[in-house]
């Protein structure tokens, strides 16, 4: 009786498997049907895909809050050969004089770097509650209500007027707001919409969504594995941005032996360096001034680090800013 009966669970324990199997690899087809990979890759093949100069990766230098870390960033970069190609600032530019952006935005026009400035107005500095509750900083980001969204876009407005063509979102439907006023010649056609890590795209679908909305660089997660970074460069076209090393905040992650393996996958990719066991900087301000300085300075020297890493790996050599490699750079 007991073997009977065995035989019938072991019958039923196929069909349910030969079930399951079938309607897995029924979701795979759906999902290859729309274009996104139906995986992390196992095997994770080399991107074909590069920058307009060729490269596979450039250098971003996150939490860059005002002229004077700016310069602060072009110094130590000229004493560690660091080719900077993009900075970006966590503060927003609400909380910046109009000098000062006039500055930033000289300074990197002087020496072609990108300057990226974060949209002033977020749920996390505004008068609600949730995204100062544990388990409500997810929505620290976004923009409350169509004044908070109006607030926004004129705030980018603003960086514009002045001469700003980079700047970092964190709001859904600010990104699409903005790439439509792109679109109908409100905002200038040049301009670069970066979506911030607090706006995550942990899967190729939703990397394929901020893409649609008008994305034109996307940052990953902190803690994507390198099959998931992967599979998200198959889904879409435009730059992924990386943190190598991470803020204490978002979890601290270091992450230099896996660099020659990210830009393989990931390219074109940005790849951020900024500074754990460092406190938080946001919002920036003279009473904050020497750290503001200091933790801009440690982030090229980890870059440097980075770069490091990837030489010795023989991976592809970096582009100076005048697209020299390294092995013509004069001593």
């Amino acid at each position: 009786m007991w073997k009977a009966v065995r035989g019938r669970l072991d019958g039923r324990r196929s069909a349910l498997e030969k079930e399951r199997r079938s309607r897995v690899e029924d979701v795979g087809d759906t999902v290859a049907a729309l274009g996104l990979p139906v995986g992390d890759p196992a095997a994770a093949g080399t991107s074909p895909r590069t920058f307009d100069d060729g490269a596979q990766y450039r250098v971003e230098i996150p939490s860059v809050e005002g002229p004077e870390a700016l310069q602060a960033v072009i110094d130590t970069a000229d004493e560690y050969r660091v080719p900077v190609h993009r900075v970006s600032q966590g503060s927003g530019i609400m909380l910046q004089t109009d000098a000062e952006i006039d500055r930033m935005v000289a300074l990197g026009r002087q020496n072609g770097i990108e300057v990226c400035l974060f949209v002033g107005p977020r749920a996390s500095w505004d008068v609600g509650a949730q995204a100062r509750a544990d388990t409500g900083m997810v929505v620290g980001g976004s923009l409350r209500g169509a004044d908070q969204l109006a607030f926004g876009v004129e705030d980018v407005r603003r960086g514009c007027e002045l001469g700003l063509r980079s700047v970092l979102v964190g709001d859904l439907g600010q990104l699409w707001v903005l790439n439509e006023l792109r679109s109908r010649g409100a905002l200038p056609a040049d301009l670069v919409l970066k979506t911030s890590v607090t706006l995550p795209a942990a899967n190729p679908a939703t990397a394929r969504v901020l893409e649609g909305l008008g994305a034109t660089t996307i940052n990953l997660p902190v803690d994507l594995s390198v099959a998931q970074i992967a599979a998200i460069r198959e889904a879409v076209t435009v730059p992924l941005d990386m943190y190598i090393e991470a803020a204490d905040d978002f979890g601290g992650s270091v992450r230099y032996y896996e660099l020659p393996e990210i830009v393989r996958v990931a390219a074109p990719v940005y790849l951020k360096f900024t500074v754990r066991n460092a406190p938080g900087l946001y919002p920036a301000g003279g009473h904050l001034r020497e750290l503001v300085l200091s933790t801009a300075r440690e982030r090229v020297r980890r870059a440097a680090i980075g770069l490091g890493t990837l030489e010795r790996a023989a991976a592809r050599p970096f582009p100076r800013q005048d697209g020299t490699p390294p092995t013509e750079r004069s001593a």
